[in-house]
């Protein structure tokens, strides 16, 4: 099993390897360290004039087969080391070259034994055996073996730097896959069928925060059937019933050039995917700064507007990709090549937030304790804005690429990463998991026998222990009052416990749909604004919805600026029976404060209004102080006296039934309405 084991959906050569790159540059690198050994050892006998082996036969073979090996001929080196060891059973190098060619083939199970025959013939002869042992060991499977021979190849003086700490990593790492092999976790993936995966090959998937819209890559012929070599576009598909509809090219971000690594908002109302330096610009295909970049792309109605480079500083001219966006509306996840301490390119997850006026702050580390000196990618931020998925070689796993898992904690660090277990995780690369908004499914790629054809699109049940917090949605649209005309227009949800905005975002601009993901068991305050509108504000609870089964729903109706036009302020709040403002209302009379700062000449009258509970001289009372507070708070910041008025109603004008609890709660309210307006 393994899931879709590439860095990135392109190749900067503009050739597309779509199984296990990241494999092949492990391949070349381990190929080029071994020969470079060997080239060492035999210079070394050379300028000696002498092997381990004094046997001319067994001498001239080897030097045949080293030659071979070096042409990359590895069957024919192989023959040769045979005749070299039926010569001399005793020729060390020829047993660690027969070691290294299984290495290359990965067949672990020859190269083991040919490592141990080298050793038991001269155990010093060449310590970094051991390390090779090891190495072959933890590919194998058998860690208890490959940790002893790690920790064997450590009490060796003048080692290696960067094989010494190397050990030490695997050590760490053979200890964990010992005991998560022994401990595995629940893992039953189900191929997602017909209607999403094809003889194509599908990967790196993406979901809207309702679960109604899946995005993901298909390698295939795209544009032009033909086309000699595959490329990469992307397909959507939407949940008809209870199961996904059949899976449309969404054809107005398609190239004749690659389109990968898709990452959609949690309204899908913006899609941000990586595009990387090809031939084909003459074609239609994206032009990048060099390498990989990152692009954007916003729905208008229901298609997506041309995609654009978000350039400097999400962009450098060095590798960006796989991108990741927060259900807060404003911070972007995404992996860069970066120049490690040691000077070596490693991968690195960032982090940039975007601010008011649509420019991004400057990349940061997204934490020390998730990114390493090795390579982190494939990030994804889960809808609830506190569980963080990646993978990494760098934390203690089960070799390779392993997916892990980090919680935000109170304090807005991100926790230590937690790996999410075998066989989730396998000894070979695992990445580009998709967590459902629900939490409780995953979806990833893997080739497998009962596939429809290479990586097929799978899900499964996540153990309970690696979800993320239960989310909830509000869905709805913005529309003007009177003519029902959609409008685009900015919102904000705020957490009422922590005054803290949870979600910044803005309408369709073509048919004023919003959608917007939350955690549940919390109160919230939803503000809406649009010039030339007066602002909205309403409060609701999402203390008992279970899941994203259990959504808000509501349609936001926005009055124009007229004289006589009036706006219930539903998050302001008084403690019972008092006219002091609680702290819960400072939102809201920031939203009022900012509404008059935009309209200076604008007079406003401040009402407040109670249920008909208790006599009319109290009632009428306590409306008038709560009334003259809001505008004491009004004046205290800034704004003109002689622009407010503040009345008291008492219960003379209810806006709901008295005899319910609920209607009560709706007459018991402030407001304000327009006086005049320049």
């Amino acid at each position: 099993m393994y899931f879709i084991t590439r860095s990135d959906p392109f190749s900067n050569d503009g050739l597309i390897f779509v199984i296990h790159p990241i494999e092949t540059m492990k391949f070349s690198t381990i190929r080029i360290f071994l020969l470079f050994l060997f080239l060492c050892i035999s210079a070394s006998a050379i300028a000696q004039k002498k092997y381990t082996s004094t046997v001319p036969k067994a001498v001239r073979s080897f030097d045949l087969a080293v030659r071979m090996y070096d042409e990359r001929l590895e069957d024919k080196a192989l023959e040769y080391i045979e005749a070299s060891l039926e010569a001399d059973p005793k020729f060390i190098e020829a047993y660690m070259l027969r070691a290294n060619i299984y290495t290359d083939k990965k067949d672990y199970a020859k190269a083991i034994p040919a490592y141990q025959e080298a050793i038991s013939i001269d155990p010093d002869f060449f310590p970094n055996n051991y390390y090779s042992l090891a190495t072959a060991q933890f590919k194998s499977g058998d860690y208890a073996a490959s940790k002893k021979n790690y920790e064997k190849f450590l009490t060796y003086p003048k080692l290696n730097a960067g094989l010494a700490a190397n050990s030490k990593r695997m050590i760490q790492n053979a200890i964990f896959a010992e005991q998560a092999v022994n401990n595995p976790v629940p893992f039953s993936p189900v191929n997602m069928g017909a209607s999403i995966n094809s003889s194509f090959e599908e990967y790196f998937p993406a979901i809207t925060a309702d679960g109604k819209t899946f995005l993901f890559t298909r390698r295939g012929k795209g544009l032009n059937p033909e086309r000699l070599n595959m490329q990469e576009d992307f397909y959507v598909s939407t949940m008809a019933g209870k199961e996904w509809g059949a899976a449309q090219p969404l054809e107005e971000i398609n190239t004749n050039g690659n389109e990968g690594a898709p990452s959609l908002s949690a309204d899908g109302q913006y899609l941000f995917f990586t595009a990387c330096q090809e031939m084909l610009e003459s074609l239609g295909a994206r032009k990048t700064n060099g390498s990989c970049d990152i692009f954007l792309a916003k729905k208008i109605g229901n298609k997506f507007n041309t995609a654009r480079n978000l350039e400097i500083p999400i962009n450098t001219g060095v590798w960006e990709s796989q991108p990741s966006f927060s259900s807060d509306g404003r911070t972007l996840y995404f992996v860069r090549a970066v120049k490690g301490p040691d000077g070596r390119t490693q991968r690195d997850i960032l982090i940039s937030s975007i601010g008011d006026r649509s420019d991004w702050s400057e990349p940061v580390s997204v934490s020390s304790k998730i990114n390493t000196s090795s390579d982190e990618m494939s990030v994804f931020i889960h809808p609830d804005d506190q569980t963080l998925y990646f993978s990494s070689d760098g934390h203690p796993g089960l070799g390779g690429l392993d997916i892990f898992m980090s919680k935000r904690m109170p304090d807005g660090e991100w926790g230590d990463p937690v790996n999410l277990g075998y066989p989730i995780n396998t000894g070979g690369d695992e990445n580009s998991l998709l967590v459902s908004p629900s939490g409780d499914i995953a979806y990833f790629a893997s080739n497998r026998p009962e596939g429809f054809g290479g990586l097929d699109l799978y899900q499964f049940s996540l153990p309970e222990a690696m979800r993320p917090q239960p989310v909830s949605y509000m869905k709805g649209k913005v529309y003007d009052i009177e003519t029902k005309k959609p409008l685009s227009a900015s919102f904000e949800l705020i957490d009422l416990e922590t005054n803290k905005t949870v979600v910044s975002s803005t309408s369709n601009v073509g048919n004023g749909e919003f959608l917007v993901c939350l955690p549940i068991g919390k109160s919230y305050a939803l503000n809406v604004s649009k010039d030339a509108y007066l602002f909205y504000s309403e409060n609701f609870e999402l203390k008992n919805a279970k899941s994203s089964k259990d959504p808000y729903l509501k349609d936001v109706a926005m009055k124009p600026i007229k004289i006589g036009e009036s706006v219930v302020l539903n998050n302001i709040f008084f403690e019972f029976d008092k006219f002091d403002l609680k702290k819960e209302s400072r939102t809201e009379m920031g939203k009022l404060i900012s509404f008059l700062q935009k309209n200076p000449k604008m007079k406003i009258e401040i009402s407040g209004h109670t249920d008909n509970i208790g006599s009319k001289l109290y009632n009428q009372q306590l409306s008038e102080k709560r009334a003259n507070a809001v505008k004491e708070y009004l004046v205290q910041n800034g704004v003109s006296s002689d622009r407010l008025q503040s009345k008291g109603f008492g219960d003379a004008k209810p806006i709901a039934d008295n005899s319910t609890e609920d209607g009560r709660t709706k007459n018991r309210r402030t407001e304000f309405s327009i006086v005049s307006v320049n």
